[in-house]
Order: C-alpha cells, then structure tokens, then sequence
C-alpha cells in the first residue's frame, strides 16, 4: 500500500493571518474576517457557477507543519488523543480543509469570510459545501462534547 502522490496546488490564499497563533480555532467563530483564493490562471474556467453556492470546502496543504505527530494535546484538553480525533496540523500527508463562507467571485479569486487558513497556505482543491450532502443529523463530536453547551454554540473555552 505505499505509492507515492504528486499533487500541484491550483492556487494561494490570502489571509491576514500570519502566524498559527492569530487565527481562531474555527473560522465560524470569527465570521468578518474575510480572505481570497487566488487561483493559478488555467483553473479559472473551474470557478463557473460556484457562485451560486453560499459556501465551500477549501482542500489545502499545511506548509507550515514542518512534523507529524500521530497524537496530540488540543488547547482544549489537559491529554491527548490520536491525530485522527483532533484537527492538528501535524498529520502524516498535512492535510486541511475549511469550510468558508463565499463572497464573490472575480477572475481568479474567491473571495470568502469565516477564514481559519494561514497567508500563503497552498490550496489543493475547492469543492462546493452542499448541505443536503454534506450536514449530518443525530452527530456525535467524540471528546469535544463537553466543550459544547449546546449542539451548535462553543462555551467560553472554545473561543479563548
């Protein structure tokens, strides 16, 4: 089962974050924050009616993790768990993904709010959030759960 992948990004984002420390643990929670995409030119043709949609799901490379670390301690926890029940940076192939909340589109940019995604973070691929496929009823958010007060609002831990 070992192959190797070759991926090319197919752009860049934009964001006034600079350092993992600035941005928020989700973007939801910092909804007037807003970004861009500035895709390479031969993709802009792949863009077409993604303005329809109010939001997407942004497939990006975390190049700024520089190790993997198959457990980790969340800011949330006073333990860890193993990188596949937290959201670390630190994965085998560094992968991420946000959801975000679209703006506009112009030529080779999408703009978006509700970022959590570093300047200069390589972008991988960009699909369209549908809610009918991609929401869940009756979910359960494993060791999370009781940082939640309710199914859809953090508490006061969550935020800091």
């Amino acid at each position: 089962m070992s192959s190797i992948i070759t991926m090319s990004p197919i752009g860049i984002v934009h964001s006034p974050y600079k350092q993992p420390k600035d941005m928020p643990i989700q973007g939801k929670f910092k909804p007037g924050i807003c970004a861009w995409v500035e895709l390479q030119k031969e993709y802009i043709a792949g863009l077409k009616d993604l303005n329809d949609f109010s939001h997407a799901i942004i497939i990006y490379y975390f190049h700024k993790s520089e190790k993997i670390e198959l457990e980790g301690k969340p800011f949330l926890e006073d333990h860890s768990h193993g990188i596949f029940a937290i959201r670390s940076p630190h994965r085998p192939n560094h992968i991420g993904l946000s959801i975000v909340k679209i703006e506009k589109i112009e030529n080779n940019k999408l703009h978006f709010s509700e970022v959590d995604v570093l300047d200069g973070t390589p972008v991988l691929d960009i699909k369209p959030y549908v809610k009918q496929f991609d929401a869940r009823d009756n979910t359960v958010s494993g060791w999370l759960e009781k940082h939640f007060q309710s199914t859809d609002k953090p508490d006061k831990t969550i935020l800091k």
